[in-house]
């Protein structure tokens, strides 16, 4: 198999003239798209998880739409409605699609929108279909959400239902700058700052093509059977997890490890994979129980326990 991991390299570079740091941020949602699967950033405001999608989109040669978020926000302005048009003296309905219909559709703050509107998206991630009226509208793939969220402590955000939560692969942690990557940011972005023009590096067809050779990359059965072993232990670990992960997320952590394999210029993948990336693959998908509420754990301390435990 051929080495991408120059192809890789170059977007984190380009982007990198926008957006200090955030690499493993970068390497998610790129392993995210790979998958051709959503992404959910979660941080709180002002940490560049929206300028990090829209900049990441601008290098993919794509259509891209931004839907902000709010409580008032409603169904038909995410997918579209029809509208009346007089032609020649007649009547017709006119469907006028919603942003939804774009190839990377970057929801901001979606635990804004109440759980009405936030399931208009759900059809969409994993149908890859909008239904308005009697009509099913196919979307153009690739077709991709990056949801940006806040934390569930803030003002005014209604909690992801499990059933949407479960339809994104990945739930990325986006945390604080170091002082040294924060002092560059104040150096571009509080002094004379022009924005870098980019180009494109990567179209549609690059992207689909990237997608079906990270579904090749082999995994060795021995470490399919860890996934499965540690999707397993959620299910059974009552001492701290009530609700445990579905198959999904053994599809989601195995595929996730392929494309961060190719990603990293390797053809097979190895454990390092799957320990990296159990963690966003499953914090979104166990519920705790009271017990490890009440002391304090969060579902990434869970996870330490349950890998300490499968070997």
């Amino acid at each position: 198999m051929k080495n991408y991991q120059h192809v890789f390299d170059t977007l984190y570079a380009e982007v990198g003239k926008v957006v200090v740091g955030q690499r493993e941020l970068m390497e998610q949602v790129m392993i995210a798209l790979l998958s051709n699967s959503n992404a959910l950033l979660e941080g709180y405001p002002g940490l560049a998880k929206t300028l990090a999608v829209r900049t990441m989109s601008e290098l993919m040669d794509m259509k891209f739409s931004r839907i902000q978020n709010t409580p008032d926000l409603m169904p038909s302005d995410i997918t579209g409605t029809y509208i009346i048009e007089e032609t020649g003296g007649k009547r017709n309905f006119k469907f006028q699609p919603g942003p939804i219909f774009a190839n990377i559709v970057l929801a901001d703050e979606i635990n804004r929108a109440t759980p009405k509107t936030q399931s208009a998206l759900l059809e969409a991630m994993q149908e890859k279909q909008v239904t308005v009226g009697n009509e099913t509208f196919k979307l153009d793939p690739p077709f991709f959400v990056l949801a940006t969220q806040n934390p569930i402590e803030q003002e005014g955000t209604y909690p992801l239902p499990e059933a949407q939560a479960d339809r994104f692969l990945l739930k990325i942690k986006v945390g604080y700058p170091s002082i040294e990557e924060e002092e560059k940011i104040v150096d571009m972005y509080a002094g004379v700052y022009t924005p870098p023009r980019l180009k494109p590096l990567l179209n549609k067809d690059h992207l689909i093509h990237l997608q079906e050779l990270a579904r090749e990359v082999p995994i060795a059965n021995d470490l399919k059977r860890y996934v499965l072993k540690i999707i397993a232990a959620t299910r059974s670990n009552k001492q701290l997890i009530q609700f445990g992960a579905s198959p999904r997320a053994s599809i989601g952590l195995v595929l996730a490890a392929k494309a961060r394999a190719l990603i990293q210029g390797r053809n097979h993948v190895s454990s390092d994979d799957i320990k990296s990336l159990v963690y966003p693959v499953l914090r979104h998908r166990i519920i705790l129980n009271f017990e490890a509420e009440r002391k304090g754990m969060t579902t990434d301390d869970a996870v330490t326990a349950l890998l300490e435990k499968v070997k």
